[in-house]
């Protein structure tokens, strides 16, 4: 058992080495088949991508002239096949609560709370009275500080309410506060001010957990997180901020659960093996590195955000090499930082290098070297889902083996070409952006269509793209077989006065390209997650059941090659 615990504690402790190179894309596969996290559209219904799979609407006509009973059949057959049984949204769930476990283990070795855990063991062992009644009491204070950190994240959804959330993933005004407050909370973690409560409000409460009881002890956990406030109070908002921006209604409330289990292990594992304590690091200044080292991580996670802003709304301001070289910056700093070369106000002289820090330095070093050749184009596929799409890259050195085409005057003339070609297209292929033009191409050339619903903001499309796309088959496929239509189902552009209307689907007006799109996927295929890839023949029927991610390159080409080969049997 001793074996165990120490295992535990050691993770507990050298958890940022494994946290570098995370990609917190909340997203699981299960045999090749992924699921998307959450809906990324604004102004429609809420539904998860399982559900799009399957749900076939009423009015989906499938070109072989199959029955709704039938394309059912062939799904369940399918899900039976792949043993996909879950929902998309539990999946989602799950990736909110393991990045809450990593945001607890991090607040764990913090400065705040670190010191705190010897006093709070020995206040059971020693006043408890017998071992039994140490344990119960620490179990208890565990199950306390539970409580008080989900009843937080339920607040949020409570005040919120599950459409605001939804809302929040594609919401370019949200995602720029995002920006500030990831920014302000990196600031705080450098130590430019500390995030403090009332002291009125906090002693107060820490009076009470004098009282004896359930009462206190309740009191005991309530005084422990306020007093911790400045150093959890980030990494807190960061784990509520990524929770919300995703979109799930019980997103908050799953991630201060995850955040909340792994901050209340530790108490109640040394209040039962108190012989434990022992093996723990003595507290130092390398308490306060910890919270330098996740201020650079929350300051390039802020940068996902504004991303996203710039995206949507084409302020052009981060390029994919110009988001890699801040990201060069910030972890090049951090690694100088852990060895010792430079240092913040509230540090301690670096005397010399731990096993652990120069450890976690090679891996920020290797991580910033690995960033390099993106900024010449290369796909740094690992982390292809937090970067902005290839096509912002304007000096990309991997077109020329990825085989792409000049672009035509024809294509440039194709519709809402200048806004989306050199901003969201991955470079190499030539879609049409607005489904009428497209289908009536595929009309002339005789080919079947793929509709690609897809979002400026939706890591999973820029995964596919990075991964799946990229494959000389799929690549093949893509721009030969098929005519592709690319429908960006967030953007902010206007639509034309004349082209604005009141969705039947949905009653809400249509003013925007975004939108439009978004209208068109729920009314008509019943979904609003992305990606989803539709194949569908000249007339627009739906030849195959729709597709999400799929980061099995044999598989998605197989599935393409199924298209055509539906296409060719009519």
């Amino acid at each position: 058992m001793k074996v165990v615990c120490r295992f535990i504690v050691w993770f507990v402790l050298l958890f940022p080495v494994a946290l570098i190179g995370q990609e917190q894309d909340s997203l699981l596969s299960l045999d090749g088949v992924a699921f998307t996290a959450s809906p990324a559209v604004e102004d429609s219904p809420s539904q998860t991508a399982a559900d799009s799979l399957l749900a076939v609407p009423d009015d989906l006509v499938f070109a072989d002239g199959a029955t709704d009973s039938v394309a059912q059949d062939s799904l369940a057959k399918d899900q039976t096949k792949t043993g996909a049984t879950d929902t998309a949204q539990d999946r989602s769930l799950w990736g909110i609560f393991i990045t809450g476990l990593i945001g607890g283990f991090a607040a764990f070795i913090m400065p705040c709370i670190f010191p705190m855990v010897p006093l709070t063991v020995s206040f059971f062992t020693k006043r408890s009275g017998s071992r039994a009644r140490a344990i119960s009491q620490a179990l208890l204070y565990g199950l306390f500080i539970i409580i008080i950190y989900v009843a937080l994240g339920m607040l949020i959804t409570i005040t919120f309410g599950s459409d605001a959330l939804n809302a929040l993933s594609t919401n370019g005004v949200f995602n720029f506060i995002f920006f500030l407050v990831l920014v302000l909370f990196a600031a705080s973690f450098f130590g430019a001010f500390e995030l403090t409560l009332p002291s009125s409000f906090v002693n107060r409460i820490d009076a009470k957990s004098d009282q004896g009881g359930l009462i206190g002890l309740f009191f005991m956990a309530f005084s422990l997180a306020l007093v911790s406030f400045s150093c959890t109070g980030p990494i807190i908002g960061t784990l509520l901020v990524d929770a919300a921006s995703k979109g799930e209604r019980m997103g908050p409330a799953i991630g201060m659960l995850g955040f909340s289990i792994a901050l209340a292990i530790p108490f109640v594992l040394f209040a039962v093996f108190p012989s434990m304590l022992k093996s723990l690091p003595k507290s130092g200044g390398w308490l306060n590195s910890v919270k330098v080292v996740l201020g650079f991580l929350e300051l390039a996670l802020a940068l996902k955000f504004l991303s996203n802003v710039d995206l949507a709304y084409h302020w052009d301001w981060l390029d994919r090499e110009v988001f890699l070289a801040l990201w060069i910056v910030i972890f090049g700093l951090m690694g100088l930082y852990l060895i010792g070369k430079i240092s913040f106000a509230h540090d301690s002289p670096l005397a010399y290098l731990s096993v652990p820090r120069t450890i976690f330095a090679i891996v920020v070093f290797a991580f910033v070297v690995y960033l390099v050749p993106g900024m010449w184009g290369a796909p740094l596929k690992s982390i292809s889902a937090f970067l902005p799409p290839s096509a912002t890259q304007d000096f990309d050195l991997s077109v020329a083996n990825f085989g792409t085409t000049a672009s035509t005057k024809a294509s440039k003339t194709k519709k809402y070409y200048d806004i989306f070609h050199k901003r969201g297209t991955p470079k190499g292929f030539e879609p049409y952006y607005e489904y009428e033009e497209g289908l009536a191409a595929a009309k002339e050339q005789g080919k079947p269509a793929l509709i690609d619903f897809t979002g400026w903001n939706c890591v999973n499309c820029r995964k596919m793209e990075a991964n799946v796309w990229t494959d000389p088959q799929v690549a093949s496929l893509l721009k030969n077989e098929f005519v592709m239509i690319e429908l960006f189902v967030d953007d902010r552009t206007a639509l034309q006065p004349e082209e604005q209307y009141v969705s039947s689907y949905s009653g809400k007006k249509i003013n925007s390209i975004g939108k439009k799109n978004s209208d068109f996927q729920a009314a008509t295929f019943n979904s609003n997650s992305q990606p989803q890839y539709v194949i569908v023949d000249t007339e627009g029927n739906v030849l195959l059941p729709p597709s999400g991610a799929n980061y099995d390159v044999e598989s998605y080409a197989n599935y393409l090659k199924q298209g055509i080969e539906s296409f060719k049997k009519k």
